[in-house]
C-alpha cells in the first residue's frame, strides 16, 4: 500500500543482519512529489534492531530542515517504541524499563526521539517481505552489506 504523501516527505526503511549480532546493513527511501533519494551503510558488528533504528535515523538525518513525514518500517521494535510511548518512557526513567532492566540501544532511542521532536513523524508499519515494493528496495539495500 503506498500512502498517498499530501505535501508531506514520505521515508521507507529497512534493517538487516547476519547473525545476530552480526555484520548488517540499513536502507532507506526518501520520497518527496516527484523527487526520490535512496540511502544505505552498514555495519561490521550489529543486531538487526541496531539496524533497524539507524535506517530511521539516517533517513530523518538526511531531511535538511523540519519536515512533516510518513515513515514506513517493518519494524514493530520502532514502530511500537515510538507509537506506544516506550522510548520516552524509557528515556524518562533514566533508560530503564518497567521490569527494571536496562533498555537497549539507549544511544539510537535517544537521537531518534531528538529527531522525532524536530520534524513530525507518522510512524506506519508494514509487514516485512509481503511485497511492498518500497520495503522489498529497502531490504535489498540493506542486504547489499551481508
Amino acid at each position: 500500500m503506498t500512502i498517498l504523501n499530501d505535501g508531506k516527505i514520505q521515508i521507507f526503511t529497512d534493517g538487516a543482519c547476519s547473525g545476530n549480532p552480526g555484520p548488517g546493513g540499513w536502507g532507506a527511501i526518501l520520497r518527496f512529489q516527484d523527487r526520490e533519494k535512496e540511502i544505505s551503510g552498514s555495519s561490521p558488528a550489529t543486531t538487526n534492531n541496531r539496524m533497524e533504528l539507524t535506517a530511521v535515523i539516517e533517513a530523518l538525518s538526511a531531511l535538511r530542515r523540519p519536515c512533516s513525514v510518513i515513515l514506513q518500517t517493518d519494524s514493530r521494535y520502532v514502530a511500537d517504541g515510538i507509537t506506544k510511548g516506550w522510548a520516552k518512557s524509557w528515556r524518562a526513567n533514566n533508560w530503564i524499563k518497567s521490569d527494571k532492566k536496562p533498555a537497549l540501544n539507549a544511544d539510537l532511542w535517544e537521537k531518534l526521539l531528538e529527531l522525532c521532536e524536530m520534524h513530525t513523524v507518522e510512524f506506519v508499519w508494514v509487514k516485512g517481505h509481503a511485497g511492498h515494493p518500497e520495503n522489498e528496495r529497502c531490504d535489498e539495500l540493506a542486504r547489499g552489506f551481508l
